[in-house]
């Protein structure tokens, strides 16, 4: 025995739970950025997968005018997406405009307040012995960020 892979244990676990289509939806998103390039997975992300034998629709849900512009790309988009899952494995696309961007942008940083005077004070003390320069800089920098915490 010995180490072994996570893929191979979830794919254990995940094999009952989901069939096969559900498992090759799921690998699909993951691999999105490497079918589609990393430009279009920027402003495009899978969302379903429907459909059965006869052909299957993926849904993508894209970001403003873009989904007019996939459009014109579906039958490219569509051999991509065939040759990473399969021949014949998705034989029409249906693109969704997202209200806003695919990912919520970060929320911004509280604002910073200044340490306590007697933080400072430690902070200048612990570093009096370092020689001027970019690394004592650095470290003042860090020990303030830390003290005003």
């Amino acid at each position: 025995m010995g180490p072994v892979p996570v893929a191979r244990l979830l794919a254990q676990v995940t094999r009952p739970l989901m069939g096969r289509v559900q498992a090759a939806a799921a690998r699909l998103a993951l691999d999105w950025p490497g079918i589609v390039g990393p430009a279009l997975a920027a402003v495009t992300a899978p969302e379903r997968l429907s459909g059965g034998k006869d052909g299957r629709v993926l849904t993508i849900r894209a970001t403003g005018p873009v989904a007019l512009e996939l459009q014109h790309l579906a039958p490219q988009l569509i051999e991509r997406i065939n040759a990473h899952a399969g021949p014949g494995f998705v034989t029409r696309l249906r693109f969704v405009q997202a209200a806003r961007g695919l990912a919520d942008p970060p929320a911004p940083a509280p604002p910073r307040r200044p340490p306590p005077p007697e933080a400072a004070a430690r902070v200048e003390t612990a570093l009096a012995d370092l020689p001027e320069g970019p690394l004592r800089d650095a470290l003042a920098r860090l020990g303030r960020a830390i003290a005003s915490r």
